[in-house]
């Protein structure tokens, strides 16, 4: 599919750049006569030896200079992932991304659950350590398992919140690093067209959005590789191997990121489409051992996947379509022509109308590499597939805009992903992530450009590269990453960290923290991951089926909770409401439905005073221990005879 080698589905054309020089001209006239050979005794030994072994020093040379030149770059991609999440790194457990606090916590609680998952053998994909006692399916809830297994030596070593950064700057430098990796072996030749096409993919806007909160979304690593080994079956000679290789990398991602992968396999087959139409031979050298393959992948994915998958959709607490406050996430059209905010260029306030909220800026690439997007498409129009990757850019851009297309936050007309939102599969994604297809056609499209610049003839090459990186300058410059914004958050209470809690809450009880763990306040969550979710709690920020009834429409969180509304209002408002018996009563209901053995207040928490007084009017006075307010409440919890 590059300048080298054009191998994507189907003949193979070697370029003018890979074709091979003619070594034996003869050489010039004015040559300087070769060196006679030197003494034998004037050599040392061991170079003698080398010298004379066929492939010699030089061979040995010329096979580490791509391996230095590929280390240096994946070393250039981690010190840009560091420099975007060093904020973070000076505190990994007291500092967060400055806007929402609640993705990170909820995935530091994944973390600790795949620790228990490894150390006490338990169910991966599904827990009741939290929305307790109902639970939480996990694989509707992007558990990252296959993320979050791995860094189990990192959790129990360091913690949770370490694991959390660590895992958003190897997302980040990984991803660059596979796309480099894949474009320089098997797309480009140039290393430095790899490299930006790499440092795209790695470090766009969209990434640099997510990297605050998702760290399934940006760990994109696998991406390139399933995309190349789909193209591989176009043309393979063994597809039975290569379905079986394709089928691997896509059970590893399902664990990562689900919906991730299912725009991937769109996009794959919206390409291989926009390549047949322009060639329609192709398809009858590649349907066979795309057929078999694809054959081979479907059984053994879903021979690996059918059991999870099971979970997902008919296990306990599985939920059917997103809820309907994150289902028309769409972006504006004036997003693709505005700088991320997380880049060099972008402004917060000025973005704030063309996107979902800062964590889902997927289509930010401002005016100049939007014009030169289009200028490159242009210029190299001719390629078939530079057609076919501008139609995949394109259509996921126009499905990226949602169920209502808007300039300027001003709605113009129905988009077409009204016509697709309620199909199954796709009634569970956001439609504004569609923009990170976009994002990585951009990627290839910007690694082809520069491979064409430098392929050119000595006589035309200097003025084209020179206006070539100029026009890259100008393109990539606004949108160069910056370091995340951050804000600190409350430290995990002693009371929790000195094991304090133990005292009180038994393996079947539950420690509610003050205000009850939900979208908004997910410090409790935090507690938990901290222990490796060594105690239950009730509520927290998930996915669940509203009304908890398996089936049922996703919303976030889980049955509503008459407790935890009223004490929310109080930590928002700081007013105490006046109670009477009948909310006592249905109160403490809720807290026996929980089996909760202790409630524990921070004396630190924001409205700390009015929610002791509204919990004492609710279970009695409560006493100080350490840096919380504690309630035993066994005695008004325990089960009655």
């Amino acid at each position: 599919m590059g300048p080298a080698t054009r191998t994507t589905a189907g003949t193979a054309e070697p370029s003018a750049a890979a074709r091979p020089v003619a070594t034996d001209q003869p050489a010039p006239a004015d040559a300087p006569p070769a060196p006679a050979a030197a003494d034998a005794d004037a050599v040392p030994e061991d170079v003698a030896r080398v010298t004379a072994e066929p492939g010699g020093a030089r061979k040995r040379g010329r096979r580490w200079m791509p391996r230095r030149r590929d280390l240096a770059v994946y070393g250039l991609f981690l010190l840009a992932a560091l420099w975007v999440t060093g904020r973070i790194w000076v505190d990994p457990a007291g500092r967060v991304a400055s806007l929402y606090s609640s993705d990170p916590a909820q995935v530091q609680f994944f973390l600790a659950h795949s620790v228990r998952v490894v150390l006490h053998g338990e169910f991966p994909f599904y827990t009741d350590q939290f929305n307790f006692p109902d639970g939480v399916n996990l694989m509707a809830n992007t558990a990252i398992l296959a993320l979050g297994i791995p860094m189990v030596p990192v959790t129990l070593l360091f913690g949770p919140a370490v694991s959390f950064v660590a895992l958003v700057t190897l997302g980040l430098a990984g991803t660059a690093a596979a796309w480099y990796r894949v474009l320089s072996r098997h797309v480009v030749r140039t290393p430095l067209a790899a490299a930006v096409g790499g440092w795209f993919c790695g470090f766009s806007p969209a990434m640099l959005s997510h990297a605050s909160w998702h760290p399934n979304i940006i760990s994109q690593f696998l991406l390139p590789f399933i995309v190349w080994r789909v193209l591989v079956i176009t043309r393979s000679r063994r597809p039975v191997r290569d379905g079986a290789l394709l089928a691997l990398l896509v059970a590893v991602q399902a664990f990562i990121n689900e919906e991730i992968l299912l725009f991937t396999a769109m996009a794959c087959g919206v390409f291989l489409i926009a390549m047949l139409v322009q060639r329609p031979a192709l398809w009858s050298t590649a349907w066979r051992p795309l057929g078999v393959a694809v054959a081979v992948c479907a059984v053994l994915a879903g021979a690996l996947l059918a059991y999870p998958l099971y979970v997902q959709f008919a296990g306990p607490m599985a939920y059917h379509g997103l809820s309907d406050a994150v289902r028309d996430y769409g972006n504006d059209i004036a997003a693709f022509f505005a700088p991320g905010s997380p880049t060099l260029g972008g402004n917060e306030r000025a973005n704030v109308n063309l996107a979902p909220n800062y964590s889902e800026e997927n289509a930010f690439f401002g005016w100049s590499l939007a014009l030169l997007s289009v200028g490159i498409v242009f210029w190299l129009r001719r390629e078939p597939v530079v057609r076919a990757l501008a139609a995949t850019g394109a259509f996921f851009a126009v499905l990226s805009l949602g169920e209502r297309v808007s300039w300027w936050d001003r709605e113009l007309f129905t988009g077409p992903w009204e016509l697709l939102v309620r199909v199954p599969l796709l009634d569970a994604v956001v439609p504004t992530r569609f923009g990170m297809i976009t994002t990585a056609v951009i990627g290839v499209l910007l690694a082809l450009a520069v491979e064409r610049i430098w392929s050119l003839r000595p006589a035309e090459a200097r003025t084209v590269r020179t206006l070539g990186v100029g026009a890259l300058a100008l393109a990539l410059l606004p949108i160069t990453p910056m370091p995340l914004k951050v804000t600190s958050r409350p430290a995990v209470p002693k009371f929790i960290t000195a094991d304090r809690w133990r005292e009180y809450v038994g393996a079947d009880q539950t420690l509610v923290p003050i205000p009850v763990p939900s979208m908004g306040n997910t410090h409790g969550m935090r507690w938990a991951a901290s222990t490796n979710l060594d105690f239950k709690i009730p509520g927290g920020y998930f996915l669940a089926p509203r009304n908890g009834n398996t089936g049922d429409p996703g919303r976030f969180g889980g049955r509503p909770s008459g407790v935890g509304k009223l004490l929310e209002e109080v930590a928002t408002t700081g007013r105490t409401p006046e109670l009477d018996d009948r909310q006592r009563r249905r109160s403490l209901d809720e807290l026996r439905h929980w089996r909760a053995a202790v409630l524990v207040l921070p004396v630190g928490q924001h409205n700390a005073e009015p929610l002791r007084r509204t919990v004492e009017e609710l279970v009695g006075p409560g006493r100080r221990e350490l840096d919380v307010w504690v309630w035993d409440v066994r005695t008004l919890t325990a089960p009655t005879a």
